[in-house]
């Protein structure tokens, strides 16, 4: 059973300064069982209490220590599916815990779907006065992004760089305070969703075809 979240041990730190760059074999195992217990598993406690305030969080996954990506050693990541290619994420790593929300804009019909969306009056102000909102609170806006405005929208199109988007992300650091080794982390991590949320609900309204 995973017990309540009580913050990251102090020590989450040395074990990933252990893991920091491209530490050999015999390093990663020897890290290993301390880092699912230091940095692993009190993430996995904090989305089980996050989770608890709220049924919109329950579907959450936690990366493990051989993920495919290189760096997950040294960086342990966490998603929160809201849709099907929507979703919200958390990072911890030595820089401390940042937070991101937004989409994948795949297969085809979800980039359709969200061009469209983007180009009506109504859904694309809205999507641009949200985003406008992140900024003012801090949120970088960030995503893959086409050189060029798709085929079939004017080049001035008043929201031509959202239509260049193939993704959509807000992210922002939330720190690397004493407050990382409290339980004041999960109500960090719910003020940061709950500021993400408009964007997630927009994009899993109109991208993802849940209402």
């Amino acid at each position: 059973m995973i017990g309540r979240f009580t913050g990251w041990p102090k020590e989450a730190y040395d074990v990933l300064l252990e893991l920091d760059g491209d530490p050999p074999v015999d390093v990663r195992e020897r890290c290993r069982k301390d880092r699912e217990q230091l940095v692993r598993q009190p993430m996995i406690a904090l989305l089980h209490d996050v989770a608890d305030t709220d049924p919109a969080y329950d579907d959450f996954s936690v990366a493990g220590y051989y993920s495919p990506a290189y760096g997950r050693w040294q960086h342990q990541y966490a998603t929160v599916r809201i849709a099907p290619f929507v979703d919200l994420g958390l990072g911890f790593d030595l820089d401390g815990l940042r937070v991101h929300g937004g989409g994948r804009l795949s297969p085809a019909a979800q980039m359709e779907r969200y061009r469209t969306a983007v180009a009506a009056e109504a859904s694309g102000a809205e999507l641009a006065d949200l985003l406008r909102s992140l900024r003012e609170k801090g949120f970088a806006v960030a995503g893959r992004v086409m050189k060029r405005i798709p085929r079939g929208y004017a080049v001035g199109h008043p929201r031509a760089d959202l239509l260049r988007h193939r993704s959509l992300i807000a992210k922002r650091p939330l720190g690397c305070e004493d407050w990382l080794h409290t339980p004041e982390a999960v109500d960090r991590v719910l003020a940061a969703f709950a500021e993400l949320r408009p964007l997630t609900s927009w994009l899993a309204n109109h991208v993802a075809g849940i209402r």
